[in-house]
Parts: C-alpha cells; structure tokens; sequence
C-alpha cells in the first residue's frame, strides 16, 4: 500500500504497522528458503526494470547511466548475490564453549528477528540506500516499512511501484510523502529503525527511538578527510580522489570533502587533479558541463548552498584553483578546487555533499592528525603514502567509521566489511553479515540437565562450605 502526504495522521498507517506485527510473528519461523525467495524477487524485479531504475535517476538528478549501473543497482544485486550465498551460515544457532563453573550445561547464540522495522532513506543514492537495508531486513526475518526521501520523486514513486508488485502491504509497504510522514511513522513502536541522513536529523531519529527503546542503526556523514603524505604516488591518488570526489557530483555521504596535503607537494598535487579532472570529464575539451558523466544538483536550495559555500569561501580569501562556474537553471556547478582555505570559512565548517574540494597544506604528518582529530569523527577517512609505519600512525591515531589506504570511496562495495560510522558519523553497521545483524537479536540460549544443578551448594542459608566455593570462584575464575 503506498499512502500520500497526508497519511501522517491518517489511521491507515496504523493499521498498515499493527498488521505487520502480525506478520513479524509469522516471520520469526521463516525458514532459509522462504528468505531466500524474497530476495530473489526483489532480484528479479531490478534485472527486469533496470532501464526504469535509470529513467528515474535520470529524471531526478541527471544522473548517468554508468553511474546508475555502478553506484545504485550493483551495490544492490552485490548484497543480494553475498546474502543468498552467505545467508545459511548467518542463521544457524552458534554453539560456544562452556566455561568450567558451567560444566554440564550447553550454550547456543540463536539469531532471531528483531521484528517491525522502519527503513528512512535519503536521496543522493535513492535506490541503493533505500533496497539495500531492506535486503538485511529481509535476510534478517523482518517485516519493512519504507520511508524514501520526497526529494527525488521518480525513484522514490518507482520503488513505490517495485514494492507494491513484490510484496503485501503486511509484509513490507512503502510510505510516500514529506517531514510529517516521516514525523507520524517514529511515533510508532517499531523494533528497529534503519536511517540514513544527516546527523543532525539521526539525533532527531535517535530521540524519538529512545520514546520506544527501539535499536537503531544511523548511517550519517561528516567530512571525510584525505591525508596525502609527501611519499604518496601524486597521479595516482590524484585520479583516485577526483573520481571518489565527483561521482554523483560529490553528493556522496562517504566522499572526501577535504584535502591536507604535504606543503612540499601542494603544487604538484594540484597540476594532477586537474589532469584527471579533464582526462576523465573533459577529454574532448568542450567544458564539463557538455560532460555526459557529471550528474546535476538534487534542488534548487541544495544549489544555492553550495553556491553559498564558494561565494563564502572566496570573500575570505580562497582562490578557486579550479572551476568555480555555476547554471542554476540546470543545477550545474563545475567541479571546483579550493586553495587557500582557513577554518573560517563554511567549506571547512560544514559538510559539502557536492562538488567542492577544498585543499589544505600542512607541515608535519602530526599536524594533519591533530587536524583530523579537531573535528567531529568522521564516516570514512582515506590515507595515500607508501610508508606502512605512517599508515598505521594515522589509524592509530585517529576514529573512523572505516578508513582506506591509497583510494577511497570502494570501501562501500566491500560485502564482508562492516559499513557505518562512529559517533557523529553513525551507529552501527551495514552490509553483508552485519547489516543481517543489524536487523536480528542474538539470544542466548543454555541448557542444563536435568537433576543436575551447578549451583545448589550456593543456595541459602549460606554455610561454610557455600562460602569456601564462592572465594574459590572468585579467585581462580
């Protein structure tokens, strides 16, 4: 079932949620196969539509096919692919070792499904942030009702459509319209709450959370960082991060938002970026903007603020190294290099989430730590050099979600590593095993013998000899 804008006090949506209570209960005994099969569903459909999930992102943001391909659906067939193929192991019962003052009991960790949950996702990548947790949930045994962002309509009235054709609205159901929507849905109970977004409205989703004890798993942002060390191979992290920078025309939660680079190679450094900046958008030297690779800004106030960020950055003294041009009417911004840069100025304040980069030097491989750690932590920070001893300075120095050695942004495709922030850039993980475990409850189970109580000597009234087996565990375990 798919509810309008003002569904937010319609009872509808009630009733939607209390009949996938229902179903969850049901779903607490699904079997592998029956998992399995949603999946597959959800698989086929995408290999089907695939030419709808493009159309859509094409009208939202002038998104490019390749692109579409490359950072919507594979990221999303990859999870499926990973979870069919894992999703046996993940749910069979756990046995662990049985210490001594247990001996006689067996103890298993059984994986059961949280239950009802809420996915809330954002609009940058509308399609692979909104199908991939649902893949968890749905690996997971869980029920699902999808909030996707209002800001790109085509994807999210097509995934409207997908779920629709796929699923029962007791089983999974999407929600479509604006902040009251999401508003009217955290009122409700539900078992856990997936969001992915900014991190001062995860604070907003944590809080109603709380009103429920409900879990949640909150995949934000914040300004990854890049350090270049003077060792690094320049050409290649230069290709690297302007790639990593531009794809989906930087509006990317994991994208590096700022650069600190070795004073010594700052120039050098800078004459590569723009090689790969025209090698890769501009090889035929028409101007970016006749690029078919270089998608457009989601809005018009996504727009202006990060017209708002140059325009700032330059009245305080930046100099554009590159770039700088700007259409609203088509949401263009040229790919734009920032030198000269003070923490005065938004660039370096706030989160970017477009296609600004702004280039920092700096002396001592300690300063650009010292800098790092200055700001919030950060959901991803890359590193470029060819010393192993200064790799591990920088990870041990500073805390990330994740963090990479010599590219940056493939992390995100890396099924069997957990996926998220810390702190301000989230909490709790996604993808492959984790994002199954986000979704699931690990219970303990233990079981004893009957006629065989390990503690009956415990019992009171307390003698001398309860006392003696009390100091004795205490002193030897």
């Amino acid at each position: 079932m798919i509810l309008s804008p003002s569904s937010s006090i319609n009872p509808n949506l009630q009733l939607i949620f209390q009949s996938q209570v229902e179903t969850s209960y049901q779903w607490r005994i699904s079997t592998l196969d029956e998992r399995v099969a949603r999946l597959k569903k959800v698989r086929a459909w995408i290999k089907d539509y695939q030419q709808d999930i493009r159309d859509a992102l094409a009208n939202d943001f002038s998104k490019p096919e390749p692109e579409t391909d490359l950072t919507e659906i594979f990221p999303v067939t990859a999870e499926i692919n990973h979870t069919i193929k894992h999703l046996k192991k993940w749910m069979q019962p756990k046995s662990v070792s049985t210490p001594l003052p247990m001996l006689g009991t067996t103890s298993k960790i059984y994986k059961e499904p949280k239950g009802t949950s809420l996915i809330i996702s954002p609009w940058n990548y509308p399609f692979n942030l909104t199908i991939g947790p649902l893949i968890s949930a749905l690996a997971a045994g869980c029920t699902a009702i999808i909030k996707p962002s209002e800001m790109t309509p085509h994807t999210s009235e097509l995934i409207a459509r997908m779920i629709s054709e796929l699923f029962n609205s007791n089983e999974v159901s999407v929600i479509l319209g604006e902040v009251a929507v999401s508003q009217a849905l955290l009122q409700l109970p539900f078992d856990h709450i997936f969001f992915t977004g900014s991190p001062a409205v995860g604070k907003i989703v944590m809080k109603a959370a709380a009103e429920h004890l409900t879990s949640v798993t909150l995949e934000l942002g914040g300004k990854s960082p890049v350090i270049v060390n003077e060792d690094a191979d320049l050409k290649d992290a230069a290709e690297k991060l302007i790639w990593g920078k531009y794809v989906n025309c930087g509006q990317t939660c994991i994208a590096p938002d700022y650069v600190l680079v070795h004073k010594s190679q700052e120039e050098m450094f800078l004459s590569e970026m723009k090689v790969a900046l025209q090698k890769m958008y501009d090889p035929d030297f028409k101007g970016i903007d006749q690029s078919p690779d270089m998608a457009r800004i989601v809005n018009d106030k996504n727009f202006q603020r990060l017209k708002g960020y140059i325009d700032d950055a330059v009245a305080k003294g930046a100099k554009i190294a590159f770039g700088g041009k700007l259409d609203p009417q088509s949401r263009y911004i040229e790919p734009t290099i920032l030198t000269d840069v003070t923490d005065e100025m938004l660039v370096l304040q706030e989160e970017i989430f477009g296609p600004i980069f702004p280039i920092v030097p700096y002396s001592t491989l300690e300063q650009a730590i010292a800098y790092v750690n200055s700001k919030p932590k950060p959901l991803a920070l890359y590193y470029f050099g060819n010393d192993s001893e200064h790799a591990s300075k920088v990870l041990g120095e500073t805390s990330s979600g994740n963090a990479v050695i010599n590219d940056c942004v493939i992390h995100y495709l890396h099924m069997e590593l957990p996926f998220g922030g810390v702190n301000n850039s989230g909490i709790g993980k996604a993808h492959g095993y984790h994002g199954f475990m986000a979704f699931s409850n690990e219970k303990g189970v233990l079981k004893q013998r009957v006629g065989l109580n390990n503690v009956t000597l415990l019992r009171p009234p307390y003698g001398i000899r309860a006392k003696q087996i009390i100091e004795s565990l205490i002193k030897w375990f």
